[in-house]
């Protein structure tokens, strides 16, 4: 090492005077300014701290697909820097938030400045080009998402600010957040169900009728069976599970053996589903009479329900559904099938390419049933936060459509079970929040609008940028071997 070399920073320490030097700030300049502008200043000026001191501290951990080091590159610097900030930005001033719900702001916002300036820096060492594309993407498409809505309401004589500030401050309120956490399981259920066949390349379109006929049978189990806690909900599970699993397993029985497209086949289950569930929705089958104008299955006893999980740290008195644990299980499940057994490898090989699957001693026609089979297991557990958290029974206003809202939250979520988690919170955010809209004469169609702008603009945008980065990591690649060539034949 020559004298002039700049001297190395260990890591730990320029991470330790990052979070010092985000929080510090940030509580300093709460005493003069309003929180949020202090933890902005705050996590901000930990990020300047981060970046002037990289080239110190660069420790070979920012690489990216291809193993090339992507930190200081022009690309970094564009596009992964200011994302970085962004996001810890975002994040410090959401962690503040929701700590502030149930802690006193002088601990929340600290809080909240520690993990935006500790994010900071993980993510300027850490963060991919190609994740950083994807984060771009998803901003991108927001912001055209707001702008197409907001010219929609300009146009319809209705001021956007307005509105967007009405659904915004509805949504937040403590027992909206609970409803929409509530609702978000299910459709991230929903969404994971799809998620399966899409990366096999298939498209289950028979999400909703799978459910519907699941969570039909399994109120009837829970129901007319009268079984101890615990016992009572793992049989409520199975049926729905098994029913799922069957329904969909038609569908991939008739691709493989017949040819018949999925698209076609899960289309007309849906409506075979539909008049089984009417047919056996009746008080001389499955059902009894609830009120003048309602039926359903008998009420499932008490030890059937799965309890709630008290909300009083949001500032709520309602419970979110319990259910919500068995969603994160399935999440967990599905990443770790995709990401870490032989089955996830040949299920993504096979999507992407068949006939090279095929070569590959890959079994298609196993792995297009199986995962057919698979995402109608998924889709029978979507109606069961419902069923065991709230409703405790199926009648004739238990939810309907919720697979066609995967469909939309599988392709907002890029299919990734961390993606999916955000687009459902997205999506259920949407639906909350537009209950305010009537109360002040404003078309509750505008959400509608912007889930619809919102799916379409993040699939096309993220499409544009991917194949971009596809083409990018191309160049790095090719640079990289020229490179490789020439230093080898320098040493001959």
């Amino acid at each position: 090492m020559t004298e002039n070399a700049p001297r190395t920073l260990a890591a730990p320490v320029v991470f330790g005077l990052t979070l010092a030097l985000g929080v510090v700030t940030t509580v300093v300049l709460d005493l003069a300014l309003l929180w949020w502008a202090a933890l902005l200043i705050g996590v901000g000026l930990a990020f300047v701290l981060v970046a002037a001191t990289a080239a110190r501290t660069r420790d070979g951990s920012s690489l990216g697909a291809t193993g090339a080091q992507e930190e200081g590159t022009p690309l970094h610097k564009v596009l992964v820097a200011p994302m970085t900030l962004v996001l810890a930005l975002v994040t410090g001033l959401a962690t503040a938030w929701i700590l502030d719900l149930q802690l006193i702001a002088e601990v929340a916002v600290p809080l909240g400045a520690l993990i935006g300036a500790g994010l900071a820096f993980v993510l300027f060492h850490r963060l991919s080009a190609m994740l950083a594309l994807s984060f771009a993407a998803v901003l991108a498409a927001g912001v055209l998402a707001v702008g197409v809505t907001g010219a929609v309401l300009q146009l319809s004589g209705i001021a956007p600010m307005e509105t967007f500030g009405r659904m915004l401050e509805f949504g937040s309120r403590p027992d909206s957040m609970v409803q929409i956490i509530n609702t978000s399981t299910t459709y991230y259920l929903a969404a994971v169900a799809v998620a399966i066949g899409f990366k096999m390349g298939l498209f289950n379109i028979g999400v909703d009728g799978q459910y519907r006929l699941a969570a039909l049978l399994a109120a009837s189990v829970g129901g007319y069976l009268m079984l101890p806690p615990v016992i009572s909900q793992i049989v409520i599970i199975a049926t729905a599970v098994a029913v799922g699993g069957v329904w969909a397993g038609i569908a991939g029985y008739l691709k493989v053996a017949r040819g018949v497209s999925e698209v076609i086949s899960t289309i007309m289950l849906n409506s075979i589903a539909t008049g089984i569930t009417a047919y056996l929705l009746s008080t001389d089958r499955l059902a009894v009479e609830l009120s003048t104008n309602n039926i359903g299955t008998p009420p499932m006893p008490e030890s059937s329900w799965v309890p709630g999980i008290p909300a009083g740290f949001l500032g709520s008195d309602n419970e979110i559904w319990g259910m919500i644990v068995l969603a994160a299980v399935v999440g967990f499940m599905y990443w770790a099938m995709l990401n870490r057994t032989r089955f996830g490898f040949e299920l993504r090989a096979t999507g992407q390419s068949k006939t090279a699957a095929e070569a590959s001693g890959v079994d298609v026609k196993k792995m297009v049933f199986l995962s057919m089979l698979f995402s109608g297991m998924i889709a029978g557990l979507v109606g069961l936060p419902q069923l065991l958290g709230h409703s405790h029974q199926y009648a004739l206003d238990f939810p309907a459509g919720i697979g066609f809202i995967g469909i939309a939250i599988a392709l907002l979520g890029r299919n990734h079970p961390v993606g999916i988690v955000f687009a459902a919170l997205l999506w259920s955010f949407l639906d909350q929040s537009a209950g305010i809209l009537p109360f002040d004469d404003t078309p509750q169609e505008i959400a509608v609008i912007a889930q619809a702008t919102i799916v379409l603009t993040v699939v096309v945008v993220y499409e544009v940028v991917h194949r971009w980065g596809r083409g990018y990591q191309q160049q790095q690649i090719g640079k990289q071997l020229g490179r490789t060539v020439e230093s080898s034949g320098e040493a001959k």
